[in-house]
């Protein structure tokens, strides 16, 4: 079960970053490799955020072996003045953190809607995370890649979900998400980095 799996997992970190500021990278990483399923569901409208994704998560991944948290990853990469370069941990997050709220978005949109189309959630969902970060080409792409997406049914059933049972999880992983994508936010804030990147 993807959805419960993956809702239950930014359960715990959002309860985690209640109890202490300084998130671990071990359970991060791992709760944010749980979403790259969910994005190969969606087909090949989204297989380059999927490649992107899993790339960026196995990053975080190895950064775990010997970063104990986020923000002394983040604070090495600032010593090092490499946050903006291409594979920084720093910036890997960043991307990391809009695939995490991608699907935030793509829930919330899925929850409000009826039918059985998931084109109309998707596309919000993408022009509200993804698109403002990319150029013409990689849009139009996404864009006709939008006609190709799974139903609503079809992708509930690729997720071994019912209706009712996919909806409580994407709810549970929405609240979680929120929570977590907030935090990631206000570390990069804090920071003075920004989050428009």
């Amino acid at each position: 079960k993807t959805l419960k799996v993956m809702a239950e997992a930014f359960k715990e970190l959002a309860e985690k970053i209640n109890q202490c500021p300084d998130l671990e990278l071990v359970p991060f990483s791992r709760a944010c490799s749980l979403v790259s399923p969910l994005f190969r569901c969606l087909g090949i409208a989204f297989k380059f955020a999927e490649l992107d994704y899993v790339a960026k998560v196995n990053d975080l991944v190895e950064a775990s072996k010997s970063i104990s948290v986020l923000p002394l990853m983040m604070d090495g990469d600032i010593e090092t003045d490499c946050v903006r370069k291409a594979g920084s941990h720093t910036r890997n997050l960043l991307r990391v953190k809009r695939g995490i709220d991608m699907v935030k978005v793509l829930f919330e949109h899925i929850i409000s809607s009826e039918g059985n189309s998931l084109k109309d959630p998707a596309s919000k969902a993408y022009t509200q995370v993804f698109a403002p970060y990319h150029g013409w080409a990689i849009r139009k792409a996404v864009a006709a890649g939008m006609y190709a997406l799974p139903t609503k049914a079809q992708l509930l059933n690729k997720l071994n979900e019912d209706e009712t049972s996919a909806r409580i999880q994407m709810q549970n992983y929405v609240l979680s998400a929120n929570a977590v994508v907030k935090y990631v936010d206000q570390l990069f804030n804090s920071r003075e980095l920004g989050i428009d990147w």
